[in-house]
This record gives structure tokens, sequence and C-alpha cells, in this order.
């Protein structure tokens, strides 16, 4: 008697899928489950607590001002004795590591800070461009054409030439050069939002422009301006930086990222050691920036809800 063989179909891997729990909910779940994105926040905010507390580093560990000189320690390698020169001393003497640390308060401050009034003027121009469109968006949009026409080192050369380059003047021009580039996003995702019916229904019983914006449109915006914020933020430490290699961005003796890097690399062939260090912690907090807004782009978006 023949016997037929029994085949087996194939078992269809399962997909375990996690019940919706809202959107910021969904969004920390996945956050703790990206090693990366985990990482890259811990390695940002490592960076900005050692910036946070130079005055105490300086003070009570290295034992040495940031403008103190010593012009008997020059180019001095880095070495454990005395502590204050970890990071080896520049051309007259000051401590490489305290600089480091306040250079960081200022770079980090300019980033972040620049970073808020970027995003304060290109949401509002934006909602407002969506929002009402017509006339009010034509005009809009024709103002940042033509902003955006005009080199940004032309107008950064206008404004040095104007003003005496400060963290505080190059917090306002960054910030006010920047903001288009949020402004069309947010005026982009305004057009889609105001047709939902969740605004058609908020316009019906008598809510005002202002009110639906604020209430129903800006936290529909506000989670993909937050990847925005963390990438604009990388890119304006990375202007800075560029800004004092031309000689526009903060002036010496206040110390940033920018103007160290800037300064070491005359004396590279000498004390190499003065390059790196600037060079690392650029290279450390943009690169923490972009895996941090890579990691918040996945976390927020609609399209993963309730996956693994």
């Amino acid at each position: 008697m023949a016997t037929v063989a029994a085949t087996r179909t194939p078992a269809v891997p399962v997909v375990e899928r996690r019940a919706y729990a809202g959107l910021w909910s969904d969004a920390w779940w996945r956050i703790r489950r990206d090693k990366v994105t985990i990482a890259a926040a811990i390695v940002l905010f490592v960076l900005i607590a050692l910036s946070l507390g130079a005055d105490l580093f300086a003070e009570h560990v290295f034992r040495m001002k940031f403008e103190q000189q010593d012009l008997l320690g020059t180019y001095a390698a880095p070495t454990t004795q005395p502590l204050a020169y970890l990071l080896g001393s520049d051309e007259i003497g000051r401590s490489q590591v305290v600089r480091l640390l306040y250079g960081g308060r200022v770079s980090l401050a300019v980033g972040f800070l620049a970073g808020l009034v970027t995003l304060t003027i290109g949401v509002t121009v934006g909602l407002i461009a969506g929002y009402f469109r017509g006339r009010v968006d034509d005009l809009i949009t024709w103002f940042i054409t033509t902003l955006n026409s005009i080199p940004t080192i032309y107008l950064l050369i206008i404004f040095a030439g104007l003003f005496s380059p400060s963290p505080q003047t190059l917090i306002f021009v960054l910030g006010i050069l920047i903001w288009p580039g949020v402004a069309n996003f947010v005026r982009g995702q305004t057009f889609a939002l105001r047709e939902r019916e969740f605004v058609t229904a908020a316009r019906t019983v008598g809510a005002t422009p202002a009110r639906i914006m604020g209430k129903h449109i800006l936290p529909n915006v506000m989670p993909l301006v937050i990847i925005l914020a963390a990438i604009d933020i990388g890119v304006i430490i990375l202007i800075e930086s560029a800004l004092s290699y031309l000689g526009l961005g903060i002036t010496p003796p206040t110390p940033s990222w920018g103007n160290m890097l800037t300064n070491a690399a005359a004396y590279f062939v000498r004390a190499w050691w003065l390059v790196v260090s600037p060079g690392v912690m650029i290279f450390l907090t943009v690169l923490a920036l972009y895996l941090l807004g890579d990691g918040l782009r996945d976390a927020l978006d609609p399209r993963l809800k309730g996956t693994h």
C-alpha cells in the first residue's frame, strides 16, 4: 500500500505587537529599547553636565582658572603633574582641559539658545503661513525665498562688521538666519492638518485661529519639530566653529570649541594635542545630536505605531 508523505507548511513568524498607548508613551517605549539613541543621549548629557560644572572643576579639581597663564609651562604635553595639564597647555600656558570645559559652556549655549530662537520664529511663521494661506502665505514665502537667495556668509560678514562677535550676538544672528527651514517644514505640515476633521470641528464651534493653531495644530507638529531641533543644534555648533575659523565667531579670550580649534591649528606641528581635544568634543556633540535626532524620528514615526 502506497504511503503519501505529509508535507509541512513552514510556520509563518508572528510579529509581536504592543497595544497602542499614545504617541508619547509609545515613543518613550521605543527609545528605551534603542541602545544607540540612549548612548547618544547619555554622551550629550555628560557633555552638558561637564560644561555646566566648569566652575566647580576649575576650582576644586584642576585648581586653575581658564584665563590663568603660566609662561613657563607653554605647549606642555598632556600630563597629570599638575592635573590642570591633563590635556596639555596652550601657547601662553593656559590649561587646555579647563578652557575646554568653559568653551563647551559657550558652544553648547550658542547651539541650544540659537536653536530655541530658530524654533520660536520658524514654528510661529510656519503656522501663520500654513493656516491663513492666501496673501499672508504669499508674503511670507516671498520673504523666505528672498532671505534664502542671499548667501549666508555675506550676511554673517555684515553682522560681524556691525556688531562685535560675542555669544549673545552670535545666538541672535544664527537664530534669525536659520529659521526659514523650520518655517517651510511647519508650513507644509499645517497645510495638511488644517483640513483635518478635528480642525474643522474646532472651527465650527467658533474656536479662534490662535486657539486652533496653538491647541490643535501645534501639538501634531511638535514631534517632528523636536527632531529638526536636534539636527539644527548640531548644525549651529558646526557653523560657530566655521565662523571662528574665518574670524567671524566668538573672539578670544572667551573660549569656545570653535576658536580653540582655530587657534590650535596654527601650532599643530608643535602641539598636535591642542587640536585633538576641541575637535573630538565638536565631533562627539554633533554626532550625538544627529543620532538622537535619528532615534527620535524613528520613535515618533506614526507608521511604526503598535509595532515591537
